[in-house]
């Protein structure tokens, strides 16, 4: 059956990279983070500037969109 193999959307082995994704893409805020970052390369203050959230907040908004492969982050500075 189709639906058996390792690269159909209904096998385990699919189901939870595409339930991390989806999960990610659920919450508004992210899907504006992203939509912004998908324009520019961003620092964390510049992202968190149009929400009215702390940057802890925002911090894990990213971390949540990074785990799920959507964006990359590094660290500049110190």
């Amino acid at each position: 059956m189709v639906d058996d193999l390792p690269g159909c959307a209904n096998s385990p082995v699919m189901r939870a990279p595409l339930d991390i994704v989806f999960s990610a893409l659920a919450d508004p805020t992210r899907r504006a983070i992203l939509t912004m970052l998908l324009e520019d390369d961003m620092a964390v203050t510049d992202v968190a500037e149009p929400f009215r959230m702390s940057l802890a907040a925002i911090s894990k908004h990213l971390t949540v969109l990074a785990e799920a492969g959507l964006i990359s982050r590094d660290r500049r500075g110190r």
